[in-house]
């Protein structure tokens, strides 16, 4: 009786291990990012600090802090300066999260940077989504008060050779996803239609100020549905 208990222990354990066997062999997945990792890019006389209501935003709808990422710079320097300083913090932010491309979210004159890095800097490859939250990409007669004393102004200003060769040809190059949102009574940007970028999906939020446009709730809403 002994014997034959341990031939049908013998015969069960011998097919257990033939079915383990004939099973196929999947590794368990790699992590994979849930998002695009994103770079704020603030304006002038501003810091990476004017973005932190919609860093928070975006953590409380599911983005992990690790794919956020409010860049600061110096706002005096030509934009053509800060755009290449952008092309190595983008390397930088790809080669920390392994992500093969990062949403551009920008503010005013960040536009400029942005655009130029996009346009000049080999910045297509690089980005998915673009938006330009109240961004002086044609330019406003108001940067003429401060554009004596910051290059950066200077090339703010309607009618500068900075935004006669940002906006001439295509003025959304690549296949990025382009979004300039505008407010309808900016008192920093004149004429207000001047934010907006042809090629884009352009939107009027309505009556918000400038400074108050990259951190109403409203306006997130659209920017983070855009870039979903």
């Amino acid at each position: 009786m002994q014997c034959h208990k341990r031939r049908v222990v013998t015969a069960l354990s011998a097919m257990t291990a033939s079915l383990l066997l004939s099973l196929p062999l999947t590794a368990a997945p790699a992590h994979a990012a849930s998002h695009n990792p994103i770079v704020f890019v603030h304006g002038i006389s501003s810091s990476s600090s004017s973005w932190d209501d919609w860093v928070a935003d975006f953590e409380a709808d599911g983005y992990s802090s690790s794919e956020l990422f409010a860049w600061s710079y110096d706002w005096s320097q030509s934009n053509a300066t800060t755009a290449s300083q952008l092309a190595t913090e983008v390397k930088s932010v790809l080669a920390k999260t392994g992500a093969s491309k990062v949403d551009l979210v920008v503010h005013s004159m960040g536009a400029l940077s942005s655009r130029y890095y996009l346009k000049n800097l080999g910045g297509t490859s690089y980005v998915d989504d673009f938006v330009s939250v109240a961004g002086v990409n044609h330019g406003t007669n108001i940067a003429s008060l401060c554009g004596w004393l910051y290059t950066s102004c200077k090339e703010m200003q309607t009618g500068s050779s900075f935004l006669t060769a940002l906006n001439s040809g295509d003025e959304t190059p690549g296949s990025v996803s382009y979004a300039a949102y505008w407010s309808d009574c900016d008192e920093a940007i004149n004429p207000d239609t001047s934010a907006e970028l042809s090629g884009a999906t352009n939107v009027d939020v309505g009556c918000i100020s400038h400074n108050d446009m990259n951190n109403d709730h409203g306006v997130y809403g659209q920017v983070r549905d855009f870039i979903a």
